[in-house]
C-alpha cells in the first residue's frame, strides 16, 4: 500500500456534564470523579469551569481510528467511575434544565482569574464543547490554513449542534452554547492575518497593552494553539454520540489535507470577509442545517445541507489517502437523522418533558461505547 502523503498528529478534547440520573439535574461531583479518574486516565481527565463538568482528552494520535478508540475508552472509564458514585455523564453543549446560577465554580486559580476578569460572563459558562488539534509544524502554514478554514466553520457547527435548551427553556436556537461563549472577548471567527509575524505582532500588542496576559485568552473558533504546534478547531458543540464526534473530526482533518493539496498546486480557498462568515455562523447557531447559509462565492442563499454536501465533495479526493472515508461518510447519517439538538427537540416536542431529554442524552452519550 502506498504511503499517504498526509501525516497528521491529532488530539480531541471533550467536555461532559455530570448529572444526577434521579433528579436529572447537574451534580457538582468532579472532584469525586477525578480521584479515581486520574488513577486510570492520568492527565487525560481534568476539571472545567464548573464542578458539574469534567474535561477529557485523547493522547496524541496518528489516525482518526486511534482517536476513536481513545474517546471510547475515556467515555467508558469516566462513565464507569460516575456510575459507581451515583451520577452519569452527558455529552451536550448545554444542560436542558439546570441553571448556571445554581452551580459551584471549580476552585482553581485559572477559573478564579477568569471570573475576576469577566465577572458575571464567566459565571454563565455552563457550556461544553469539543476541540480538536491537528499537528502542523510550519507556523506560516498554520496561519494560512486558519485564514482559509474560517469559511467552513459555520458548516462544522451546523453538524455538531447540541445545545437547544438553556435553564429549562427552549431557546429557539440549535447552538445556544455558541451565544454564551461569544459573550467573552476575543471569541468567534478569527481575523485574517498576513503571516505568522502579523499574528505575533497582534499578540505582542495585546499583551503589552494589558488586553491579555497570555495567548490562551485568544478564544477564536479556530486558532494556532498557544501550547502546541497545532491548529485548534474550537467551533463545535460537544457531540452526544461518539460516531458524530469522529465523523466531524475526520471531516476537519480532510479539510486540512485538501487545503494543503491546493497549496502544493499553488492554489488556495478564497478568503472572505469575517463579517459575512459571522453571518453564516449566526445562521448555523439559529437553524443548524435546517436553514440557509450564504454561498459567499455566488453571493446568494443556499440550503445549508447543500453547502455541506458540496464540502463533502470538495474533500472527496483526499479521504482515501487519509484513510477516513468511512468516518467522513457518517456525515450523511447526521444530515439524514439530525444532530443532538434536533433529537433533543424531537423528544421534547413528543413528551413535553425536559427530564426525558436528559434521559435521552444519558443513553446516547454511551451509544456504541459500552
Amino acid at each position: 500500500m502506498a504511503k499517504s502523503p498526509y501525516q497528521f498528529t491529532i488530539g480531541i478534547e471533550e467536555e461532559y456534564q455530570i448529572v444526577d440520573p434521579e433528579t436529572r439535574e447537574l451534580s457538582s461531583s468532579v472532584e469525586i470523579l477525578l480521584k479515581d479518574g486520574q488513577d486510570r486516565l492520568g492527565n487525560q481527565i481534568t476539571t472545567e469551569m464548573m464542578q458539574c463538568q469534567v474535561e477529557v482528552g485523547t493522547r496524541v494520535c496518528t489516525s482518526i481510528q486511534e482517536a476513536r478508540e481513545q474517546i471510547i475508552t475515556v467515555r467508558r472509564e469516566v462513565n464507569e467511575i460516575a456510575r459507581k458514585n451515583g451520577v452519569a455523564i452527558v455529552a451536550a453543549g448545554t444542560h436542558p434544565i439546570s441553571k448556571w446560577i445554581d452551580q459551584d465554580m471549580t476552585s482553581r486559580a485559572r477559573y478564579r482569574g477568569l471570573e475576576m476578569e469577566n465577572r458575571l460572563l464567566a459565571r454563565q459558562l455552563l457550556i461544553c464543547g469539543m476541540h480538536m488539534h491537528v499537528g502542523i509544524e510550519d507556523q506560516e502554514l498554520r496561519i494560512d490554513l486558519m485564514n482559509q478554514i474560517s469559511y467552513f466553520l459555520p458548516h462544522l457547527l451546523c453538524l455538531s449542534t447540541s445545545s437547544p435548551f438553556w435553564g429549562g427553556m427552549d431557546t429557539g436556537l440549535k447552538s445556544y452554547r455558541s451565544v454564551i461563549f461569544e459573550c467573552l472577548p476575543r471569541t468567534s471567527i478569527p481575523p485574517v492575518f498576513r503571516s505568522w509575524n502579523d499574528y505575533q505582532e497582534y499578540l505582542d500588542i495585546s499583551i503589552r497593552t494589558g488586553s491579555i496576559d497570555e495567548p490562551t485568552k485568544i478564544r477564536w473558533d479556530v486558532r494556532p494553539s498557544p501550547k502546541f504546534p497545532t491548529l485548534e478547531y474550537r467551533v463545535c458543540d460537544v457531540c452526544t454520540k461518539v460516531d458524530e464526534a469522529i465523523a466531524i473530526c475526520a471531516l476537519k482533518i480532510a479539510l486540512v489535507a485538501k487545503l494543503m493539496k491546493l497549496r502544493r498546486n499553488n492554489m488556495s480557498w478564497r478568503i472572505y470577509r469575517k463579517e459575512l462568515i459571522q453571518e453564516n455562523k449566526w445562521r448555523a447557531v439559529r437553524y443548524g442545517f435546517d436553514g440557509k447559509l450564504i454561498d459567499l462565492g455566488k453571493q446568494r442563499e443556499v440550503d445549508a445541507k447543500k453547502l455541506i454536501f458540496e464540502l463533502l465533495t470538495f474533500v472527496d479526493d483526499v479521504v482515501d489517502d487519509l484513510g477516513v472515508r468511512e468516518e467522513v461518510s457518517f456525515v450523511h447519517n447526521i444530515l439524514s437523522e439530525g444532530t443532538s439538538a434536533d433529537r433533543q427537540l424531537a423528544v421534547y416536542q413528543k413528551t413535553g418533558d425536559l427530564k426525558a431529554v436528559v434521559d435521552m442524552l444519558i443513553r446516547e452519550t454511551m451509544e456504541n461505547v459500552e
